[in-house]
């Protein structure tokens, strides 16, 4: 069988990376794209560990499983399906569904530090990096702070200041360089979406 056309996007929080992923997965059948999330491998809470100001810091490449995520990726790649629980960030209303992925012609990876983990960027086919405006990224990461999670503004503040930013200077934004596609998210829609699927498109034809 040939190998799947792997895509990974990432980029910084709120840089709407996440959205872009849907609106380009949304557009295609489960047997001819496949997205697996890093999102899905965060450690379980009570794992996270805690700055010196007693806040738990979710932006370390420590918060993660890598080690599962990257065992799940060569699992598909061998023609397993796996099975995941989807995270639920932390949000008690949040009901959690069972996730079942398998080898498809177009594999999506996604996730914030997906670059940084060689065995997964060594695989990728086209590397996409989403970014936006600094201010735009702070009021989505406002937003869904409240909405998903319910803390509070000074919270999110702190955390976007001593967590998120440094972790984006050291294992998100080196990786812009090298990506072969940069999109510039400042708006709900983006036109390179449509580029991107019409792109897929003519990947799962030329794998049938």
């Amino acid at each position: 069988m040939e190998k799947p056309y792997i895509i990974g996007i990432s980029g910084g929080s709120g840089s709407g990376k996440t959205t872009i992923l849907w609106q380009i997965a949304n557009r295609f059948e489960d047997s001819e794209v496949t997205v697996l999330c890093m999102d899905n491998y965060y450690k379980e809470r009570e794992e996270q560990v805690y700055d010196d100001n007693g806040v738990q810091n979710f932006d370390l490449i420590s918060s993660f499983d890598i080690e599962k995520l990257v065992s799940d990726f060569e699992r598909i790649m061998n023609g397993e399906t796996i099975t995941l629980q989807e995270y639920g960030y932390n949000n008690q209303k949040f009901v959690p569904k069972e996730l079942r992925m398998s080898r498809t012609p177009v594999i999506i990876l996604e996730g914030i530090f997906l670059m940084h983990i060689d065995q997964l960027r060594d695989q990728m086919d086209l590397k996409i990096f989403v970014e936006a405006k600094d201010a735009i990224k702070i009021i989505r990461r406002i937003k869904r702070d409240k909405t998903e999670r319910n803390y509070p503004l000074e919270d999110v503040l702190y955390r976007y200041e001593a967590h998120v930013l440094p972790a984006f200077e050291k294992y998100i934004a080196p990786y812009k360089s090298s990506s072969d596609i940069i999109i510039n998210n400042n708006t709900e829609e983006n036109s390179i979406v449509e580029v991107i699927c019409q792109f897929i498109k003519f990947q799962i034809a030329k794998a049938n």
